[in-house]
């Protein structure tokens, strides 16, 4: 700040007459005060040529800052109206161009009038001078002694002022020149201290000045606080420093240096045994010798460590030996699961090729089918069969891309994927390896699952699978990947495209009780700790639960059922009733209650306007009637019964079609003007949709205009266009089934679905009768009996229409 303090107490205002015109100085980023004494670089022209024209005459100028410190050139506007008169006591030009001046601030003026702007700031001023008190009043001695006081606080908080200043302060007994000199020391921003210059009367000045140094002390107290906290950290710091020093001298005292020694060897070892291949093999040898030259307290050493770990305990070159006798894997897939042929033979042609091509790819097969028909459990047999480790993983919410691909090493507590995991769980780089529930992987901002698994499930390019975490490639083609799917529609199409699909229908009535008699009883009773000889059940007993009790695809509910008859008769059992307990179709409802699903039965007679229809469902087949009536009305078509919007078309279309049949069908094309025809479906509750009822529709709506029945032991299904041919339609297994518990003796069914015959087991097919067809006049030619000889609803539409 000043160079030379001492002039501050010889300078007197009064002695120097100070003129009514001054050249102006616009002065940046400081703010100069009375007494100060200071040096100013100038390099404008305009202010050389004010520095100029002051010392030309009597060496004064006004020094006034201006508001904006980037302003080049400054307006009138742009500079504040209050500064200080300063002597220039001294004046150097520098070699590149500017001048240093050294000034003394004399007395506080106000700018009145701008006299000139060009070639530089000439201004009419009027000093402004402080109040003078003969004695000082109680606040005003308080003010100072407080500014005092705070003012050599904040020097034992470190703040340089030079000592000189704090002796003249110490010294000083005018409010006014106090304010001043403490300000002019403190470093303020231009703001703040033309804030206070600008106050006039001494005592507010002194008021402001006290408030900014409270503020300053605070700041310097916060500091002083935060550099006090860092220095104890780095203190903190150098004493664990050497404390570990001194504790890693003391092990190699003990000798407990040569643990971490014995460690790092036991890892080297480690790593030649697993036979890695050569570029993981130098990855490994690469992350060891990091691991030995880090200290083993490190944050990263524990993170070395583990990776070095978990490359050791991967199975690179571990194998089982697959169990290629194909009559022995036979043995042990029918023992494991009833029926499921299909798969059974596609297992057994792996291992036939297997056994003849040492190395090949493994399949990637993937079963679609409803809950409960053993699809997670089929992995299992397949894995003892062929005599490999079995893993499973459930991909069900997985959401996260990393589950599958692991973390990058970068983070804290990162780890493999799960499908790595699973490697090293099983132990060996060939398991049969089941991702469950492919169809319900979720995706968001942290990636697709799916479209990780891409890689992993493409025989072409998991030969070299890499995960994020381990970093290098891992041979995944030995694999035996196998993914369960209730259905296909949530699989992306290129996932699907990279599996063999294999799909498991429902079972049948008799299936469900080949499975019950061979696998879910005995299980059942072993986990109840009973035996035979206390629960006898019947077949007839078993197919009641099946079909009463339980509506499913799958056998769950079916075994669930079971155990708790199990239940029951362990319970009877362990208070002392150690009998034999015969549960029959007719007590069967003492332990289950009352039957929880009814069947369509079939219709006790032939009946006009009701067709019997066969639909798919999840749970397996069902028979429905459509019923039709006619009403008089003006030609309109209602349909009832929850149904779908394809099969509310399929109706619209029977309709089309009957009613361009209805000369071949000995109709009065006018009947239909003067007629409703309304078409149900039962169960109004329950949606029903799909296009395979058509013809079901088309000969409920024939029957009811010609008045003939139509035969209570005839079903059908197919879907119909409008000019009557019969296209074909899907689940006709289950529909079959459906068709026999009914008691239905003749299915008509498209003649293109001839071939899905085969599917149907052979008792079913010797029990009835399928007639395929490929025209609605075929399928009323089946269905249609000869014409009622009681009035019915045909003779009802005439009257209706001779009455209109």
């Amino acid at each position: 700040m000043s160079d030379d303090v001492k002039e501050i107490e010889d300078q007197e205002e009064g002695q120097i007459e100070i003129p009514s015109t001054l050249p102006l100085l616009p002065v940046r980023d400081i703010v100069i005060f009375p007494y100060m004494i200071l040096p100013l670089f100038v390099g404008r022209e305009v202010s050389i040529k004010a520095i100029d024209d002051a010392l030309s005459g009597n060496r004064m100028i006004l020094l006034v800052a201006q508001k904006d410190l980037n302003t080049d050139n400054p307006e009138p506007a742009d500079i504040y109206d209050i500064g200080t008169v300063g002597m220039i006591m001294r004046m150097l030009k520098l070699p590149d161009g500017r001048i240093k001046i050294l000034v003394q601030g004399i007395a506080k003026a106000k700018i009145d009038e701008y006299i000139q702007t060009d070639p530089y700031f000439q201004v009419k001023i009027t000093r402004l001078v402080d109040t003078t008190f003969e004695k000082l009043t109680l606040e005003q001695e308080a003010l100072m002694r407080n500014v005092k006081e705070q003012l050599e606080k904040m020097v034992s908080f470190g703040k340089m002022i030079l000592p000189d200043i704090m002796v003249i302060v110490e010294n000083l007994e005018d409010p006014g020149k106090l304010a001043d000199l403490v300000a002019s020391n403190l470093g303020l921003k231009v703001e703040t201290a033309q804030e206070v210059l600008e106050i006039e009367d001494s005592t507010e000045r002194l008021k402001k000045v006290t408030e900014i140094l409270s503020k300053e002390i605070d700041l310097l107290a916060t500091q002083q606080r935060i550099q006090s906290e860092a220095r104890g950290e780095i203190d903190k710091t150098q004493r664990e420093y050497f404390l570990r020093e001194q504790l890693k001298a003391i092990q190699k005292e003990l000798g407990e240096e040569d643990e971490r020694i014995e460690e790092l060897n036991d890892l080297r070892t480690k790593i030649e045994e697993a036979k890695m291949p050569e570029k993981v093999n130098k990855e490994a040898l690469k992350q060891l010798k990091r691991l030995e030259r880090m200290h083993q307290d490190a944050a990263e050493a524990s993170m070395v460590r583990t990776y070095i770990e978990w490359l050791v305990e991967l199975p690179w070159s571990k194998s089982t030996t697959d169990n290629l006798d194909i009559k022995a894997a036979k043995k042990v897939l029918d023992a494991d699961h009833y029926d499921l042929e299909k798969i059974k033979e596609r297992i057994l042609e792996y291992l036939g090729v297997r056994k003849l091509k040492e190395k090949m790819k493994g399949p990637i097969l993937c079963f679609v089918g409803p809950p409960g028909v053993g699809k997670t459990s089929l992995g299992k047999s397949i894995a003892r069969s062929l005599g490999r480790e079995f893993v499973r993983i459930s991909l069900g919410g997985v959401r996260d891309e990393a589950e599958i691909r692991g973390h990058r090493r970068t983070y804290i507590g990162a780890l493999p994927g799960r499908i790595i995991q699973g490697i090293k769980q099983a132990g060996s780089n060939n398991p049969v390896f089941m991702l469950d529930e492919a169809d319900k992987i979720g995706a968001d901002f942290r990636g697709d699952p799916s479209a990780a698994l891409l890689e992993v499930l493409d025989p072409e390019q998991n030969n070299s699978f890499s995960d994020h975490y381990i970093g290098v490639p891992f041979d995944l083609s030995n694999v035996m990947f196998i993914t369960t799917a209730n259905q296909m529609d949530p699989i992306p199409s290129a996932l699907k495209d990279r599996m063999e699909v294999i799909a498991l229908s429902g079972y049948t009535e008799e299936e469900k009780m080949g499975i019950a008699k061979n696998y879910l009883v005995k299980r059942q009773l072993e986990e109840h700790g009973i035996n035979e000889k206390h629960l006898n059940l019947s077949d007839s007993t078993l197919k009641k639960i099946i079909s009463s009790y339980t509506r499913e695809a799958g056998v769950r509910n079916l075994e669930r059922e079971i155990a708790n008859l199990c239940r029951k008769v362990a319970r009877k059992v362990a208070e002392g009733e150690d009998r034999s307990f015969r549960i029959t179709a007719d007590n069967l409802h003492k332990y289950l209650g009352p039957p929880k699903f009814m069947h369509e039965e079939e219709q006790e007679k032939d009946q006009v306007g009701v067709s019997t229809g066969l639909a798919w469902t999840e749970v397996g087949g069902e028979i429905l009637f459509i019923e039709s009536t006619i009403i008089k009305g003006k030609g309109g078509l209602t349909i009832t019964g929850h149904l779908g919007e394809v099969m509310k078309e399929s109706a619209q279309a029977a309709m089309s079609y009957v009613r361009s049949k209805a000369k071949e069908l000995g109709l009065n094309e006018d009947t239909f003007a003067n007629i409703d025809v309304h078409v149900h479906v039962p169960a109004g509750a329950i949606p029903k949709d799909g296009p395979s009822a058509g013809i079901a529709m088309a000969t409920s709506l024939a029957s009811a205009l010609t008045n003939r029945p139509i035969g209570k032991d005839v079903a059908m299904t197919g879907e119909v266009t409008l000019r009557g041919r019969v296209l074909p339609i899907g689940g006709l297994k289950e529909k079959a089934l459906a068709a026999r518990r009914a008691g239905i003796k003749t299915v008509i069914i498209p003649k293109e679905n001839q071939k899905d015959l085969e599917e149907i087991p052979k008792n079913i097919r010797k029990t009835l009768n399928f007639v395929p067809v490929e025209t609605m006049d075929e399928v009323l030619a089946v269905a249609l009996k000869a014409k009622a000889e009681e009035p019915g609803v045909a003779e009802k539409a005439s009257a209706v229409v001779a009455n209109a």
